[in-house]
């Protein structure tokens, strides 16, 4: 009997939160695809119907999680006579509030793209796309409402963004500040700086040097956690921004 797309996305939400739960007290290592499927009450072979492997599973949680935080920030009433800077907080704020239930489990599978270095730089990153999409989405509205300066980079420039989203999870990961205070002033200041540059049109101009720092970079900056200088850089480049746009 052929099942309905519902019923399969039912079962395939079923077996993640199944998964994320044994791996959370059981580690990736010491979970296995059986354990996963019975504990989901399902047959052993029909987890590899929806997930060829382990990892695969792991993979498409963060899509799963990408778009539910889409679909959240969607539902906010008023959400569309937000700023961008504003949609965009919108949106961090709810992936990073799904994934602090399972925060356990994020680190496992950030410890699993961590060793897979070639998908950091592939198109293939679990909700990628997704976010991508959503990002071009608000960078046009932003653009059509005059907020920000016309951008002929939004597809590249909302990669570059969904990209960095990998990146603030790694820093929220090694946040031990309180109520992870630090992580939310990254993302206040970061999204700061990105909406004044676009403003200014300077991010037309740094793009492409911008994007090549960001993929190469931002992985072995990110590996030191809060701290280092990162914080306070955002802050100056912030207010030498600021002050540019002031005086145009």
């Amino acid at each position: 009997m052929r099942t309905s797309k519902t019923q399969q996305d039912k079962t395939r939400r079923l077996l993640l939160r199944v998964a994320v739960d044994l791996m959370s007290r059981q580690g990736f290592d010491g979970t296995t695809m059986k354990e996963i499927a019975r504990a989901a009450e399902l047959g052993d072979a029909t987890i590899y119907k929806y997930f060829p492997s382990k990892e695969k599973l792991v993979l498409a949680y963060f899509e799963q999680q990408a778009g539910d935080a889409i679909a959240l920030m969607q539902k906010t009433r008023g959400q569309q006579d937000f700023s961008l800077q504003e949609r965009l907080q919108l949106l961090l704020d709810s992936l990073l509030e799904l994934l602090l239930a399972d925060r356990e489990f994020v680190a496992i599978a950030h410890r699993l793209i961590q060793g897979a270095p070639l998908l950091l730089l592939s198109q293939d990153l679990p909700g990628k796309a997704k976010l991508r999409q959503a990002f071009v989405e608000m960078l046009e509205q932003a653009e059509v409402s005059a907020e920000i300066a016309p951008c002929g980079f939004k597809n590249s420039l909302a990669g570059l963004m969904a990209d960095a989203v990998y990146g603030l999870v790694a820093y929220w990961l090694r946040d031990d500040s309180e109520e992870f205070g630090n992580t939310h002033q990254l993302v206040d200041l970061s999204l700061g700086v990105l909406v004044l540059a676009l403003q200014s049109g300077l991010i037309n101009k740094l793009l492409d040097l911008g994007g090549f720092v960001l993929r190469s970079q931002l992985a072995r900056l990110l590996q030191h956690g809060p701290g280092g200088g990162l914080l306070e850089l955002l802050t100056l480049t912030k207010r030498g921004l600021s002050a540019g746009v002031a005086a145009r």
